[in-house]
C-alpha cells in the first residue's frame, strides 16, 4: 500500500535570505510595475497643481487679523501684553544690574563663579574672556546680550523642566510631547521669528520668547531622560520607607537625574545664545545686532569684532556648565558666600573709584586691520592666483560643477520618482514605517507648493553633507589613530562647536563673497566638528580584543581599519551621517542671508516683509525636508529599540 507524503514547502533561494537583497528584489518589482503607470499618468514630471494646497489666503487672513487686533483685543491686552511687559522689565532689570556693578564687578563675579564651579584655570579664562570683550569695544553690547541670555535661559529652563517633569512621570505625556519637541528642534530658527513678531512686534519680547521656544526642548528631553533613567533599586528602597510620590521625586529622582539636568542646562544655554544672536534681526540688540549690521554692509572687521565676544561667551558658558555637570575641575573648598562676597567687594571698589564704565582709552580697534587683511585677500586670494585659482574661482567652480548639476538633476526628475527613491532609501536603512514617514514628509512639500525651491535646498544640503562626510571621516580617522593629533584638534573643535551659527557667515563672506557656495561652506564648517567627534569616538570604542586578533593574523594598519574598525563602528558612523545632515540643514537655511536662495531666502523674505504665508510655508517645508533626511539617514538599530 503506497503511502502519501506531504511535499515539503520549497525553500527560498539562499540569496533571497539576505534581508537587503530581498528588499532590493521587492523594490525592483515595485518599480517595474509603478514606474510605467506613473510615467503614463504624469509624464511632465512636475508636481501636479491638482495636488497642491494654497495656504496663502488663510495665512494672510490670520496675519491681517493679528495686526488689526493686536492693540485692542483682550487676548493681546490682558495676556500677551502682560507677558511682553514682564519680559521687558526683567531684561531691563538684569541689564541695569550689570551696568550698576560695572565691568570690574561683572568680570570678578564671572571669574569667582567659574572658580567655585571648576577651579582656577577656568576662572582665569573667564576673566580673560570678559576683559577681551571690553578691549574690543563691545562691553555694552555684551551686557545687552548677557541680560537677554539670563532672562531667556531662566525661562527656557523653567518651561523645559516642567515639560520634562511631565514627560518623565507620564508615559502618555511623553508620547504626546515627543512629536512637538521633534518639530520644535527641526524647525529652523528663523521660522520662529515671524509668528512672535506678529504677536509681540519688533523688540526684546519677541526675541526672548522665540529663544525660549527654540532652547526649551533640550532641557525637556534631558529632564525626562534623567527622571526615567533613575536607578530602580534606589526608588524601590525609598518607596519601601513609606515615602510619598512627591518625596520620592524630590529626594530620589531629581538628585539621581542631576547629571542630565545640568547637561540640559548646558545645551539650553548654548542654543539660547545662538538664538539670541539670530534674534537680532527682530530688534534684540546686543552683539547679534552688531554682527547683523556688519554683515549687511559686508564690513568683515566690524562683524569679527562683535563675533569674537559671542564666541568667548559661548566657550565660557559651555565650560562652566559642563564642569558643573561632570563634577570635574579642581574645585575649591570655599563656599558660595565667599565667592559672592569677593565679587561684591570688587564691584564696590569699582564704583567708589568711578570705574563702572569700560574706559574708551582701553579699546583696541581690530576692525581696520581686519578689513585691510580682507582687502589684501580679496586682491591676492579672491581671484587670479596662479595655477590654483582664487577662493572666488573655487566657489564659482563648485557652483558650476556640483551645485548646478545636482539642482538641475533633482528638478529634472519626475516628482513620483523622487518619492520612490526616498521610499527605497528609507526602507533599505529602516522599516516600512520609516519609508512611509519619509515619503509622506516629502509629499507634504509638494502639497505646500514649494517643490522646486525645496529641491534646490536639498541639492545644497546633499553637496554640503558629501563634503562634510569626506572631511569629517578622514579627520576623525586621523584623530582616532593619533592621540597627539587628537589633542591638537580638540581646542579647534571646541571653538567651532560653541560658535553660534550666525558667526560662521563672517569668514565665508570674506573669502567667497555671496551665493550658494558660501552657504554650503558655512554649513560644512558648522557640521564638521560633530562628525569628527562621533567618528573618532566610535573608532576608539571598538573592542581592543578584535584589533589584537587582527594584528595577530598579520593584518596591516589599513586592513585593521577597513576590515575591523569601520565595520564595528558602523552605528557611530551612521549617527555621524545623521547629525551631519541635521546640522548642515540648519546652516544652509541661514545661508539665505548670504545668497543661498531657495527655502532659506523665502524664510528670510517672509520675516523681512511680514509675509506670514511665505515664511511659514517655507519653514514647514524645511521641517518636512529635515524629517525626511532624518528618516533616510537614521540607523536601523535606533528605530528597533524605539519599537518602530
Amino acid at each position: 500500500m503506497a503511502t502519501v507524503t506531504a511535499s515539503a514547502p520549497r525553500a527560498l533561494p539562499a540569496v533571497l535570505k539576505n534581508r537587503v537583497i530581498a528588499k532590493l528584489a521587492l523594490l525592483a518589482l515595485a518599480a517595474a510595475i509603478l514606474v510605467p503607470l506613473a510615467n503614463a499618468r504624469w509624464a511632465s514630471g512636475s508636481w501636479p497643481d491638482a495636488l497642491t494646497v494654497d495656504l496663502t489666503q488663510p495665512l494672510t487672513s490670520a496675519s491681517d487679523w493679528i495686526i488689526d487686533n493686536r492693540d485692542s483685543h483682550p487676548l493681546f491686552l490682558y495676556f500677551f501684553g502682560h507677558i511682553s511687559n514682564g519680559v521687558v522689565l526683567s531684561v531691563r532689570a538684569v541689564y541695569l544690574a550689570l551696568l550698576t556693578i560695572g565691568w570690574a564687578g561683572v568680570t570678578a563675579l564671572g571669574a569667582f563663579l567659574a572658580w567655585r564651579v571648576a577651579g582656577v584655570r577656568l576662572a582665569l579664562g573667564t576673566a580673560a574672556a570678559f576683559l577681551a570683550c571690553g578691549l574690543l569695544g563691545m562691553w555694552v553690547p555684551t551686557m545687552q546680550t548677557l541680560a537677554l541670555m539670563v532672562v531667556a535661559v531662566l525661562a527656557s529652563v523653567v518651561v523645559g523642566a516642567l515639560l520634562g517633569l511631565a514627560a518623565g512621570l507620564s508615559d502618555r505625556m511623553d508620547r504626546a510631547l515627543r512629536p512637538v519637541l521633534d518639530t520644535m528642534q527641526v524647525l529652523p530658527a528663523f521660522a520662529y521669528l515671524l509668528p512672535v513678531v506678529l504677536v509681540f512686534g519688533i523688540g526684546v519680547p519677541a526675541a526672548v520668547l522665540a529663544t525660549v521656544v527654540y532652547a526649551a526642548p533640550p532641557m525637556a528631553r534631558l529632564t525626562a531622560l534623567g527622571l526615567r533613567g533613575a536607578d530602580k533599586g534606589v526608588l524601590e528602597a525609598v518607596e519601601s520607607l513609606g515615602a510619598t510620590s512627591r518625596q520620592r521625586l524630590l529626594t530620589a529622582r531629581i538628585p539621581l537625574a542631576r547629571k542630565e539636568l545640568l547637561l540640559g542646562l548646558n545645551q539650553t544655554i548654548m542654543m539660547a545664545l545662538s538664538m539670541a544672536v539670530i534674534a537680532s534681526v527682530i530688534g534684540a540688540g546686543g552683539l547679534g545686532d552688531r554682527v547683523y549690521q556688519a554683515l549687511a554692509s559686508v564690513d568683515v572687521g566690524a562683524a569679527l569684532a562683535a563675533g569674537i565676544p559671542i564666541v568667548l561667551l559661548a566657550v565660557v558658558l559651555d565650560r562652566v556648565t559642563a564642569a558643573a555637570g561632570s563634577g570635574t575641575g579642581d574645585r575649591p573648598r570655599a563656599g558660595w558666600p565667599y565667592a559672592l562676597a569677593a565679587a561684591a567687594a570688587v564691584a564696590v571698589a569699582g564704583r567708589l573709584l568711578g570705574r563702572t564704565e569700560w574706559p574708551d582709552a582701553w579699546n583696541v580697534n581690530i576692525a581696520e586691520p581686519v578689513n585691510r587683511a580682507v582687502d589684501w585677500m580679496t586682491a591676492h586670494l579672491y581671484s587670479g592666483v596662479p595655477v590654483i585659482g582664487g577662493t572666488a574661482d573655487w566657489a564659482g567652480h563648485f557652483t558650476t560643477w556640483v551645485l548646478d548639476p545636482l539642482r538641475d538633476g533633482l528638478q529634472w526628475l519626475p516628482w513620483w520618482s523622487v518619492l520612490l527613491i526616498v521610499a527605497a532609501l528609507a526602507w533599505l536603512i529602516g522599516t516600512w514605517r520609516t519609508a512611509l514617514t519619509a515619503v509622506l514628509a516629502m509629499a507634504a512639500i509638494g502639497v505646500l507648493g514649494v517643490w522646486e525651491p525645496s529641491l534646490d535646498t536639498l541639492s545644497q544640503v546633499l553637496a554640503a553633507v558629501a563634503v562634510t562626510l569626506v572631511l569629517g571621516f578622514a579627520t576623525g580617522i586621523a584623530a582616532a589613530r593619533s592621540e597627539r593629533f587628537e589633542r591638537a584638534l580638540r581646542p579647534v573643535l571646541d571653538v567651532f562647536q560653541t560658535m553660534p551659527q550666525f558667526v560662521y557667515l563672517i569668514p565665508v563672506v570674506a573669502l567667497f563673497g555671496v551665493g550658494r557656495a558660501p552657504a554650503v561652506a558655512a554649513a560644512v564648517v558648522y557640521a564638521l566638528p560633530a562628525v569628527v567627534r562621533i567618528t573618532a569616538q566610535g573608532l576608539r570604542q571598538v573592542d581592543p580584543a578584535a584589533l589584537e586578533s587582527a594584528r595577530s593574523l598579520g593584518a596591516t594598519s589599513g586592513q585593521q581599519l577597513r576590515q575591523v574598525q569601520l565595520p564595528l563602528a558602523r552605528r557611530s558612523l551612521l549617527l555621524a551621517v545623521n547629525q551631519g545632515v541635521v546640522l548642515v540643514l540648519a546652516v544652509v537655511i541661514i545661508g539665505g542671508l548670504v545668497g543661498g536662495g531657495a527655502l532659506g531666502y523665502d524664510v528670510v523674505f517672509g520675516l523681512a516683509q511680514g509675509d506670514l504665508a511665505t515664511g511659514l510655508v517655507a519653514g514647514a517645508a524645511i521641517v518636512c525636508l529635515g524629517l525626511m533626511l532624518d528618516r533616510v539617514t537614521q540607523p536601523t538599530e535606533r528605530r528597533t529599540k524605539k519599537g518602530a
